[in-house]
């Protein structure tokens, strides 16, 4: 008899690789591309760079994979590469011949090179960031801070991390010289992309050091004797852009200020040197440059800021777009009426990374694939596999399917949610809710490593788009503006129910789970109802009047959320914070929690244990050292497997009665 494949089990996150970037060579032959692998000799997770030709299908490393080797860049001539390494200790960019030879370091930075490289048109200079070059504060001695906002979730105490705008010059004879420092604001700038003749800069500031809504980044550009010029200014904010190829227009997502807050960002088009923003999607309903919350360390830097590439004729621009639980690339016209189409859509979520002649590079996940690299048509023809990362181990593995399952919110408005369903046992199983964050994100048609760990354990894993999700519309994703708690939340009862109804979900047999906004509703539910036998609520949200001030970005974003500060909408704030429900509890909960999480502090979960420790409730917590808000999706591999762990066993525990060893 054939041996029966085994299914995804907590030890297999480290047998999965996970894509970091991908770009095609100048003529569009060759795909050069990176992806983090866990090493267990080093017993830590790794990054190696390797080169595909289109053509004949063979594949190099051109690194050893003994370091953190990532963000490969052609030089225009396709000649060299330059990369981001920490082999030397904090990562430094390195220059290497893409024909072999070894790495030439070209940065010797104090506090390392924070994001790039970026090539020069005519590759004789690199663009990068970097923090300041003064040696960092001493956190372990008396300080003094005076920014309103002082510290950044991952990026720590801002003096300290924000970064500048850096470029490197190569000599005549090859040689690199000392990185010139073209920014000196206290801003965090970042995404710097060179104008066509070479000129300035364009980058995003945000962070700014005397203001409370410091995560709208503003445009800008610098010439190489550092003069900086606005672009959007106060006009609204820019999560990504890119130069015309003309040198006079540059596009961007974004929106103006004065929209609420989870309205949809659109594609623009401005002067260089600034003026009225024209919008290119106005009409185009879910929005651009959307994605889905994952559970694993990839695409990051797109996943945060969404590429833009434009056709060779600049009439065209293709963006990534969140429908619904999909992710598609959409091409958008520049001129004349607006206009749109997809070009790659589907049942996954498909990010653009790259454009040389008529080749687009993308980037693929699915429900059961981390991700892969794939290049196709400028109009979504002849989609042509260049990687596949994880085939052997996945063809290894019985793996969860999934079910699409709409239905109506108790106020007959439609929702949409989908069941993995496990490849082991019958029907009804037992299920967790597993809960987004955001609030204004959403889930769907990517990779989750936690959804699927607890599929191989036998359970369904429930996963809905509830109202504040994104990919809907404003309407939809604004709708819990001020009232947090109530129509979120009977969506979600209502797709439990649904799931139910179906057959899928054992009711007698139920947990729920989620990270930041999710772990805010898991901490709801527990106070609201006690159908649920487990709750494992993650960096959560419990109380606004603390969260105010207390989280990086506190003072704006509960008053977005909410309506008004704590002194003026006492009662919306005391309405809306599951502390205030705690004392109800009788649902055993896991508060899983970082101890750097910034966005929402330790002291978040701490009041929710106190609560529920001294009125009987069966708690515990676990605290992830050094972790950020996201650190169980991307630190270091021991926190993700502690994540894990904890997770799984309280489920096991409480909702199967299974106690672990």
């Amino acid at each position: 008899m054939p041996t029966e494949r085994p299914t995804i089990q907590p030890d297999d996150l480290l047998q999965l690789k996970f894509l970091h970037s991908g770009e095609l060579s100048p003529d569009g032959s060759q795909v050069l591309y990176a992806f983090a692998f866990y090493d267990p000799a080093a017993e830590k997770e790794q990054a190696v760079i390797r080169l595909r030709d289109r053509r004949s299908g063979q594949t190099r490393s051109l690194t050893a994979g003994r370091s953190r080797d990532t963000h490969p860049r052609f030089s225009p001539d396709g000649r060299h590469i330059a990369f981001l390494s920490d082999r030397d200790g904090k990562p430094q960019l390195y220059v290497m011949p893409v024909d072999g030879g070894e790495p030439r370091p070209v940065t010797q930075l104090e506090q390392g090179v924070g994001s790039g490289p970026v090539w020069s048109p005519d590759g004789r200079r690199i663009a990068f960031t970097a923090g300041p070059p003064e040696p960092p504060l001493d956190l372990e001695k008396p300080y003094r801070v005076t920014r309103p906002v002082y510290r950044f979730d991952m990026l720590g105490y801002l003096d300290n991390a924000v970064h500048d705008i850096y470029v490197v010059a190569q000599d005549d004879a090859g040689e690199w010289g000392e990185p010139q420092r073209l920014t000196q604001d206290g801003c965090h700038n970042s995404g710097p992309a060179w104008s066509p003749d070479g000129s300035r800069l364009l980058y995003q500031a945000t962070m700014f050091p005397d203001e409370i809504v410091v995560v709208l980044p503003r445009l800008r550009t610098v010439s190489l004797d550092g003069e900086i010029q606005e672009v959007t200014g106060e006009w609204g904010h820019s999560v990504s852009a890119v130069w015309h190829p003309d040198g006079q227009r540059i596009l961007f997502i974004g929106g103006p200020k004065g929209r609420p807050i989870g309205s949809k960002s659109d594609l623009w088009v401005i002067p260089a040197a600034g003026g009225e923003p024209e919008c290119r999607t106005a009409g185009f309903v879910p929005g651009v440059g959307g994605r889905l919350q994952a559970d694993m360390p990839t695409l990051r830097e797109i996943l945060v800021s969404p590429r833009i590439l434009l056709d060779p004729a600049g009439e065209r621009a293709f963006v990534q777009a969140q429908v619904g639980g999909t992710v598609q690339i959409l091409a958008v016209a520049l001129q004349g009426e607006e206009a749109w189409e997809p070009i790659l859509s589907g049942e996954r979520s498909c990010f653009p990374l790259d454009r040389k002649g008529d080749r687009l590079l993308y980037g693929v996940s699915t429900v059961n694939n981390p991700g892969d690299l794939f290049v196709t048509g400028l109009d979504g023809d002849e989609e042509e596999p260049v990687t596949g990362l994880n085939r052997d181990f996945l063809a290894g593995k019985a793996l969860p399917r999934w079910e699409h399952m709409p239905f109506t919110g108790q106020d007959g408005t439609p929702v949409e949610g989908w069941m993995l369903l496990p490849a082991r046992g019958e029907a009804p199983y037992p299920t967790v809710l597993y809960i987004h964050g955001g609030p204004h994100s959403g889930f769907g048609h990517i990779y989750s490593f936690d959804f699927q760990m607890l599929a191989g354990a036998g359970y369904g894993v429930l996963f809905i788009n509830q109202r504040g999700s994104t990919g809907y519309g404003d309407a939809f994703a604004t709708q819990i503006l001020g009232d947090w708690g109530n129509l979120d939340y009977t969506d979600l009862m209502a797709g439990v129910d649904e799931a139910i109804r179906r057959g899928w979900a054992d009711g007698d047999r139920l947990g729920c789970c989620g990270l930041s906004g999710g772990g805010n509703l898991s901490c709801w539910i527990v106070g609201q109802t006690d159908r649920f036998k487990a709750a494992v609520p993650e960096n959560p949200v419990t109380n606004w009047v603390s969260f105010y001030g207390v989280s990086d970005i506190g003072p704006w974003f509960a008053v977005e959320e909410l309506g008004g500060t704590p002194w003026e909408i006492p009662e919306v704030y005391r309405r809306c914070s599951p502390i205030t429900y705690a004392h109800r509890c009788t649902t055993p909960t896991l508060l899983v929690q970082g101890e750097a999480d910034y966005r929402c502090p330790a002291e978040q979960s701490e009041q929710f244990y106190t609560v529920l420790k001294a009125n009987g409730c069966v708690v515990e917590m676990v605290r992830l050292p050094k972790s950020p808000h996201g650190g169980s999706i991307a630190g270091p591999v021991e926190v993700r497997r502690a994540q894990n762990d904890a997770l799984l066993g309280w489920m096991n525990r409480h909702v199967l009665g299974r106690e672990e060893a």
